[in-house]
């Protein structure tokens, strides 16, 4: 059984790009989030607006997960188109690159680790210091985890948690934030100006919300699952904190696809330069990246992770409160 420095390096077999599948997976999914956005308001009949506009949101959740290949340099590298345009992207979608980059990174050196920032992560406390945290805290700790918190992960993580509090602690190294903000609010003022509230909606606030909703539940239930281990980081090691604390979640191939295989997230832990369209093939020819634990989009596995809120060290385990 390959374990440890082994498997990583059995994993590098994965770890390189084919570039002309690089550039047709990003400019087709680009060329359908356009077409989608475009028949929000282009089509003539109110249901084939929706539809285009639940799938603009889904389209957005697999070019994200590009533009996060792009922003680990995994594919797509030195070439000052993909910059342009994952730049653009990253703006568009209140996920700057000097935000996402900074934090994303930081999220990969420290997954699972006890007694850290939380930056890019959920905040997880011990049952021990979620007793010792004032009323406020304790507030503030549930609220970051709330099912409703992530459903309006648009509002509270995206729009507030990535742009304007990174935006007021720090504008001068983040000032692509503000650009995203100001595009965010003119796109929005445009479209309800020439097309009504209606274009609004259906090209701008379904999407997005879509699109940030599943993103954000993805990210915390990739790291929050029944199973999931932390360790202090005197006992943290990497591999393990890839296999034993990143979540395997089950999905069908359609949204395998519209997710970028980003459920094969144990693998990505373990080596962030494997592109995302190679996951699966590593996953197949690999057995030792079968058997991470699972959870999936299903009701009660949902529920199931949401009813995880603090660390038992003495259990092992997630636990509720």
């Amino acid at each position: 059984m390959l374990q440890g420095k082994q498997l990583i390096l059995a994993t590098k077999e994965y770890a390189h790009e084919q570039r002309g599948r690089s550039w047709w997976y990003t400019l087709s999914t680009l060329f359908l989030v356009i077409a989608a956005l475009s028949g929000t308001i282009l089509l003539p009949y109110l249901p084939l607006q929706i539809a285009c506009s639940v799938l603009a949101g889904l389209l957005l959740v697999r070019m994200f997960v590009i533009y996060h290949d792009y922003q680990h340099h995994t594919i797509l590298k030195n070439s000052k188109l993909a910059e342009v345009i994952m730049t653009a992207f990253g703006i568009y979608l209140l996920t700057p690159p000097s935000i996402w980059k900074r934090s994303h990174d930081y999220h990969h050196q420290h997954n699972s680790k006890l007694f850290s920032a939380s930056i890019g992560s959920y905040p997880v406390a011990t049952d021990k210091g979620f007793k010792a945290m004032t009323p406020g805290e304790r507030r503030m700790y549930l609220f970051t985890r709330h099912p409703l918190t992530i459903l309006f992960g648009y509002l509270f993580m995206f729009l507030i948690g990535m742009c304007v509090n990174a935006l007021l602690a720090s504008p001068r190294r983040h000032w692509d934030a503000l650009i995203s903000l100001t595009l965010h609010i003119a796109i929005s003022a445009l479209l309800v100006v020439y097309g009504g509230w209606m274009a609004w909606v259906l090209f701008m606030l379904v999407p997005v919300m879509i699109a940030c909703a599943l993103g954000s539940y993805l990210f915390y239930a990739q790291h929050n699952f029944p199973g999931v281990v932390f360790n202090t980081k005197e006992n943290w090691c990497y591999d393990k904190a890839a296999l034993l604390s990143s979540s395997h979640m089950l999905m069908n191939p359609l949204m395998a696809w519209f997710t970028g295989n980003i459920g094969l997230h144990h693998i990505h832990h373990l080596n962030a330069r494997i592109p995302f369209y190679r996951l699966p093939d590593a996953f197949n020819e690999i057995p030792e990246l079968q058997t991470a634990t699972t959870t999936s989009l299903r009701i009660k596995d949902i529920r199931a992770c949401f009813r995880l809120k603090v660390w038992d060290p003495e259990k092992q385990m997630m636990t509720g409160i």
